[in-house]
């Protein structure tokens, strides 16, 4: 009798000064890097205490301080949506290739264990998708392999919807996970409230 499913979880991280440059206004480049981190170790955080994901993996060119022993994936140079499509491949490939594996955005301060095991629980040849607060851009993915090996992933304008589309281009069934903790990610110097918890702003 097999066990449960195995399920993995990938964390794509920019390289540091790159990240959060629309909060330029709010924050400076060393604060931005330190809520950066803050956020990383936060989602990696909640990744390791999800009872049901059982490795965490970085995708990009930086740890941000997380642990050495964290598998990095490198980035290719081209972008988020290439960045992943290489590291989905390069999982899909590898011998001990997991059942599942759940993309989850380094910036969601909210994000819990249990938003973790949410997605990781999501029925055989599933797509799990969930959103940000918007509705159209997307805080999570959660995928079954390997019917979802070839994913290509659609991060831009409405990528929630597009994701659906590439979901069902594959024969998956699609569903939706609404949460506070996926939904509230830091985009704007009016989302930082969101992020009190895990970062301090001294001024």
């Amino acid at each position: 009798m097999s066990g449960p499913p195995t399920v993995w979880a990938l964390i794509p991280i920019k390289a540091s000064g790159e990240g959060k440059t629309r909060l330029a206004d709010a924050l400076s480049v060393a604060e931005r890097d330190a809520l950066v981190d803050a956020m990383a170790r936060h989602v990696a955080g909640a990744a390791a205490g999800a009872e049901r994901v059982s490795r965490i993996v970085l995708a990009g060119p930086s740890r941000h301080g997380l642990d050495a022993d964290i598998l990095r994936i490198d980035d290719p140079g081209e972008g988020l949506n290439a960045a992943l499509g290489s590291a989905l491949a390069r999982i899909a490939r590898m011998e001990a290739c997991p059942d599942r594996l759940i993309v989850v955005a380094a910036d969601l301060p909210r994000i819990t264990p249990l938003d973790l095991n949410l997605l990781a629980e999501a029925p055989a040849h599933t797509a799990v998708i969930a959103p940000d607060r918007h509705g159209t851009g997307t805080n999570a993915l959660s995928l079954p392999l390997p019917e979802a090996a070839g994913f290509h992933f659609c991060y831009g304008t409405d990528s929630a919807a597009r994701h659906r589309e590439e979901a069902e281009r594959l024969g998956l069934t699609v569903e939706t996970i609404l949460s506070e903790g996926l939904e509230k990610d830091i985009d704007e110097p009016s989302d930082l409230v969101d992020a009190r918890d895990v970062y301090t702003i001294e001024h």
